[in-house]
């Protein structure tokens, strides 16, 4: 297992040998910096946890100023852990780089989708309208609640909420191009989030 932290830059596409287009999803990966190493002795699991894009001294609180200065670097904005990494491989401080992928393998890709903020049973669920005819009365309501002898809402009912911004994995999707230069990764199709928005890459768990 591997994997690294980046920001998503949009999408493009990019041509085969063969001549056929590919959209692809811009990915800035990297440098992240291995902020600190678990192991089974004094975490109960093994583990390596970097760290993405500075973050102002002023804006980092206490706890998290004195953890970057162990790494001997500044606070990070995005933090995530890799469970099943080879700790030997790895040094506190050491700067990863998007070169630990290479064209032509897959990754899993995890983010949080866009915010649709409160969202109706129609938009959030797919459901059907109801006849939009003047008389009807009924145009875009959720429908019946459930069972009046259960005097309950059943559990899991599909009902009006908040939309999006859950954290969201795409799996198995191909490196097309790595661009060492600016530490970048294209990847085929999309993957979510907004542009600018933080993303966790590691190897898929598909072979």
């Amino acid at each position: 297992m591997k994997g690294i932290l980046g920001k998503k830059l949009g999408m493009t596409q990019v041509f085969t040998a063969e001549g056929n287009v590919v959209a692809v999803t811009v990915i800035e990966a990297g440098p992240n910096v291995v902020l600190q190493k678990k192991d089974l002795e004094n975490d109960g699991y093994e583990a390596v946890q970097l760290g993405f894009s500075d973050k102002k001294e002023k804006r980092a609180n206490k706890p998290e100023a004195g953890h970057a200065k162990k790494a001997n670097t500044a606070p990070k904005r995005y933090v995530r852990e890799f469970r099943g990494v080879d700790l030997a491989g790895y040094e506190i401080g050491q700067e990863l780089k998007a070169d630990i992928f290479a064209e032509g393998e897959f990754v899993d890709v995890t983010g949080t989708s866009k915010g649709k903020g409160f969202a109706g049973v129609i938009k959030r669920w797919g459901q059907s309208t109801g006849p939009m005819s003047h008389g009807s009365r009924y145009h875009r309501g959720p429908g019946s609640m459930g069972s009046i002898q259960a005097n309950r809402v059943p559990k899991g009912k599909r009902l009006p909420g908040h939309m999006g911004h859950d954290t969201v994995t795409i799996q198995h999707l191909e490196v097309v191009k790595v661009d060492t230069e600016r530490n970048v990764l294209l990847v085929k199709g999309s993957i979510p989030g907004p542009k600018n928005s933080f993303v966790k890459i590691q190897a898929t768990v598909k072979k």
